[in-house]
């Protein structure tokens, strides 16, 4: 079958990430994005894909600083409760009954529940005709330590990461599955090094 550029996403399974951000007068605020993606090794810049009207979009403009949450299958009851209208007045973290975790390195606050989160700065935009590229960079990343395998990469099966396909009708959740099968980085190189393994930090 064919189908139309609007159905990919029912056949590329997105991460459920959940940005938190504040405007110059503090109101807080949470929206869900799938369309994010670090840039490259060593994965310090990370892309979001803004719809131009967004209230996460306006606060980072304002702000300039922006939390990536990455949460778990937990998470899947707050995507509609952050994804819904509400008005810019209106703090998001009440609305979806929602705990903050205070960030060290920005002034949003991240949220209590996720096992990871990126504090983030603005690098720059990308304009679009109906859409913004939002490019931060990552200041701090901080793991759940409870998520963690013993060479600290994340375990599957703990964190559950939280995904999503969509239909012609609405998004369905899903998580990741562990195949138990490892590849090193080097492997893709003819002598069998990492170029950028001195970079790799804990």
């Amino acid at each position: 079958m064919i189908f139309k550029p609007f159905m990919r996403e029912g056949f590329m399974p997105l991460p459920v990430a959940f940005i938190s951000s504040i405007s110059k007068s503090r109101i807080r605020n949470i929206a869900p994005y799938s369309c994010i993606m670090p840039v490259l090794r060593p994965l310090d810049l990370i892309c979001l894909a803004s719809a131009r009207k967004r209230d996460t979009l306006d606060n980072i403009r304002e702000i300039e600083q922006f939390v990536v949450n990455l949460v778990g299958t937990d998470f899947c009851d707050k995507v509609i409760p952050t994804a819904r209208f509400s008005s810019p007045e209106e703090d998001e973290f009440e609305l979806a009954g929602l705990s903050e975790k205070p960030s060290s390195l920005v002034d949003p606050p991240g949220i209590q529940g996720a096992y990871a989160w990126m504090e983030c700065e603005l690098a720059e935009f990308h304009e679009g005709k109906s859409y913004t590229l939002i490019m931060g960079r990552v200041l701090r990343l901080e793991v759940e330590d409870d998520v963690l395998t013993p060479d600290k990469g994340l375990d599957i099966k703990k964190a559950k990461p939280l995904m999503m396909t969509g239909s012609k009708k609405g998004m369905h959740y899903s998580t990741l599955s562990d195949l138990e099968s490892f590849d090193p980085f080097g492997a893709m190189f003819p002598d069998g090094k990492d170029p950028l393994e001195k970079m790799h930090g804990s």
